[in-house]
């Protein structure tokens, strides 16, 4: 499902469910990352002289010693990785805040850079931190503490809670960083276009880095990055297994990334691209699950190596089509709920119009109707309960909002313009979660052209009792009415081809009475039944019936 357009040109994509703030806001605190991070922070709030914080070099990341003692505050001195593990949730610290980093004043990078002579500044970082005695190029260069801003969350005595806005805003500023690091090539890719850039003394001139080398563009790459998310996101948002929590296959998600729209077989070069890209996706989802945004199935290491006296495992060709059974080893993706709320947000201040299930709870009916065809039933059904709720809370104390509502909905169904099909098709849903309270408002309408036959339908399925029979015209014209609703929410699937052959079967010479019919779909549903009905001599009938439609 594609995203539609607003009437600014802005993308809509369809609702998402999200839980509450206060839900988020600890399943961020749970995050790996973010969860180090605190501890650390707490962690450094006893460190250094007299409490004074965690001695730190340029740029504020940890001295060796001080590395070590922080993966052992971790727990983790017995994981090969738990350098780089303690190093990532220290700097998650320092660029989210929670971490202040103060420079010695007269430490040697202050009097060499402009940056350091920023910081000395009254009122700045490194304002009335006086460096140890003995500073030299491999002592540390400041200092950093716990922000008091945030004392809530990292243990300060007599600190407020931090508000869940508060945290959520803070793992958001992290995963920012995460993500620009994920979009950067590591060491070893960088190395083919850095060799020639060394000097003689061992230092790198930046402007002798061969760019075409590297083979790596930055914006490129931060936009594939947030393609393959935004995808994700389109998923969830679209496809119920993948909202309740199954993952999607990385060839799958590297497919729809590279393979060209409308290509049915897609040629070699397309298959190296998707194994290509489904191998980048791998490396970044593997940085990004600790921060909680996704978890993430990597691909199995067996298949990228080459196994003694075999060919080298081809990504491309497997990934195209992986069996069922083996389609968890080529790797797998979802989004959390947290990772849901945080691609949602970054896509909110790139200017896209993201709902949420609830946001139409004190919207006009009008509203609800046009924005239930993209909604998934799940999410549907939240939605329409929950504005029935909202007017029944603003209602009268001890009266029923409902019949009032079902006013509000069958007066936002009318119409004879192009959309009006689609929208008494979402008030024909909407109605059918409404209590039998909604009933007098549906009986005010069983004469009415255009809702009559949606009136009677409703009151039939409850089993209520004095139900008039619509005559022939308005049994055409709500057939017309829906094909034209089902055809423009859902294209021309099998099941329209079963339910007009059907109708065609049932009601004798029906194309010589549906063309007289009324209403301003009926050409186009002709020749669409004439389009989707298997039998040909039936088909000319209905494109001739749609002939007459449109002559009249």
């Amino acid at each position: 499902m594609n995203p539609h357009m607003t009437g600014d040109d802005r993308p809509t994509l369809p609702p998402v469910r999200l839980p509450s703030d206060a839900e988020l806001a600890r399943d961020a605190l749970a995050a790996p990352l973010l969860a180090r991070a605190v501890e650390l922070t707490r962690w450094a709030r006893a460190g250094g002289p007299a409490g004074a914080g965690i001695p730190v070099g340029a740029g504020g990341e940890l001295l060796a010693e001080q590395l070590k003692q922080a993966a052992a505050h971790l727990g983790l001195s017995g994981d090969e990785e738990a350098p780089a593990l303690a190093a990532d949730a220290w700097n998650f610290a320092v660029d989210t805040g929670l971490l202040a980093v103060e420079e010695f004043e007269d430490s040697e990078d202050s009097e060499d850079s402009e940056d350091s002579e920023e910081s000395a500044k009254p009122g700045g970082p490194g304002a009335g931190a006086e460096a140890p005695d003995g500073v030299g190029s491999d002592d540390p260069v400041g200092v950093a503490a716990p922000e008091p801003e945030l004392g809530g969350l990292t243990g300060a005595q007599g600190a407020p809670a931090p508000a869940p806005e508060e945290i959520l805003g803070l793992w958001r500023s992290g995963l920012e960083t995460v993500l620009a690091d994920a979009a950067t090539p590591s060491f070893e890719e960088l190395l083919d276009g850095i060799e020639g850039a060394v000097g003689e003394d061992g230092e790198i001139d930046p402007n002798a880095i061969d760019l075409d080398a590297l083979d790596w563009n930055p914006e490129e790459e931060s936009e594939a990055l947030d393609s393959a998310l935004g995808n994700l996101y389109l998923l969830t948002a679209t496809d119920p297994a993948v909202a309740a929590g199954s993952m999607v296959p990385l060839p799958v998600l590297a497919a729809s990334m590279t393979v060209p729209e409308g290509m049915d077989e897609p040629t070699d070069d397309v298959l190296e691209e998707v194994s290509s890209t489904m191998m980048r996706l791998d490396e970044q989802f593997r940085m990004l699950e600790p921060t909680g945004l996704v978890v993430h199935q990597p691909v199995d290491e067996a298949l990228t190596r080459e196994d003694e006296g075999e060919e080298p495992y081809d990504a491309a060709e497997s990934g195209a089509d992986p069996d069922e059974e083996d389609v968890s080893r080529y790797g797998m993706v979802r989004l959390t709920p947290l990772g849901l709320y945080g691609v949602r947000e970054r896509m909110r201040e790139a200017g896209l119009d993201v709902p949420a299930v609830g946001d139409l709870a004190h919207a006009g009916a009008d509203a609800l109707l046009a924005a239930l065809p993209v909604y998934t039933e799940e999410n549907a059904h939240s939605e329409i309960q929950g504005w029935f709720a909202a007017r029944n809370a603003a209602g009268p104390t001890g009266g029923d909002a409902t019949p009032a509502a079902a006013r509000e909905l069958l007066a936002a169904a009318r119409g004879g313009d192009e959309a009006a099909p689609v929208r008494r098709l979402a008030c024909q849903q909407a109605l059918s979660l409404a209590g039998p309270e909604a009933e007098p408002a549906l009986r005010e309408v069983l004469e009415d052209r255009q809702l009559g036959g949606l009136a009677r339908v409703w009151l039939a399925e409850r089993g209520a009792r004095d139900v008039p029979q619509p005559d022939e015209e308005m049994v055409f014209w709500l057939t017309i009415d829906t094909i034209a609703a089902q055809v423009a929410t859902a294209g021309e699937p099998d099941e329209l081809r079963d339910l007009v052959r059907d109708l065609v079967d049932q009601h004798t010479g029906f194309f010589d009475k549906a063309w007289r019919v009324e209403h301003p779909a009926t050409g186009d549903v002709l020749e669409t039944m004439g389009r989707v009905h298997p039998d040909k001599r039936i088909a000319k009938d209905a494109r001739k019936a749609a002939f007459k439609a449109r002559s009249r």
